[in-house]
């Protein structure tokens, strides 16, 4: 497996510094957020060739605020877009995978709502994804739906597409679930894998991978027993007074996770 971190969290005022501190201190992959233009994406591909570091993943940006769950259409249609330029983004800088949450359930909208619209809006972009060979990756969070691992099983599986899989984050779930349990029932539809701490007595995430409450032996033998080998991309603040002392920190954790 392979040491990855989310863009933000990384010291730097441009790509370049930004991809190059992540060289530097330790980092092989950095998953980016959607990316609006060719250029920028371009600038961003470049500056991580560069620094020798490999972009394996888009976080699409807007599916908080544009959900496909939404009861307007409009709504919708503007989550299409901005899921078309995630695809756009992962063509030019190399990226295989778009993270996507599929919608939120809220008080206007049901969960055999957000279920059935989102299904239906990611099936109208589904061939634009496959035809690229680029994988369109459910994550499981806080949007009041897919609580479980069937259901996300189930949900993936919906769409009897290879290019429709999972990306499991370890720590959203622990306030209701084990995520050994969630690993071995999604098994090789996990494509990608977010890492975060996360405290059941407080219910949040916490700055170091190791404060929380999460059976990190249990997760890693889960991964390995699926053959995973992809990154382990890290979400978290990490530990220390910047954000270079915070990264090297977050480092440091992923060698210790990854040598269980």
């Amino acid at each position: 497996m392979q040491k990855g971190i989310y863009y933000s969290f990384l010291p730097g005022e441009t790509p370049e510094e930004v991809f190059a501190n992540a060289k530097a201190i330790g980092f092989d992959c950095v998953e980016i957020p959607t990316l609006r233009s060719d250029d920028e994406r371009r600038q961003y591909k470049a500056a991580a060739d560069a620094a020798g570091i490999r972009i394996p993943s888009i976080m699409n940006s807007d599916h908080w605020s544009v959900p496909l769950s939404s009861p307007d259409p409009d709504v919708r249609a503007k989550g299409i877009d901005c899921l078309r330029q995630s695809l756009e983004t992962a063509k030019i800088v190399g990226a295989d995978t778009v993270l996507l949450v599929p919608g939120v359930v809220k008080p206007d909208v049901t969960y055999e709502e957000a279920w059935s619209r989102s299904q239906a809006e990611i099936r109208t972009i589904l061939p634009e994804y496959e035809a690229a060979k680029i994988y369109l990756a459910i994550e499981e969070v806080g949007n009041k739906m897919l609580l479980s691992a069937p259901e996300l099983a189930r949900y993936i599986d919906d769409f009897a597409s290879p290019w429709v899989v999972a990306y499991f984050d370890v720590g959203n779930i622990i306030n209701y679930g084990y995520p050994e349990h969630w690993v071995r029932t999604l098994g090789k539809r996990i494509k990608k894998v977010h890492v975060k701490g996360w405290s059941l007595q407080t219910r949040f995430a916490t700055p170091d991978l190791f404060g929380g409450t999460i059976d990190w032996p249990a997760v890693m033998h889960e991964l390995h027993a699926i053959g995973y080998d992809d990154v382990l991309t890290a979400e978290l603040s990490g530990c220390g007074i910047d954000k270079k002392a915070k990264c090297k920190s977050i480092s440091v954790d992923l060698d210790a996770l990854l040598n269980l």
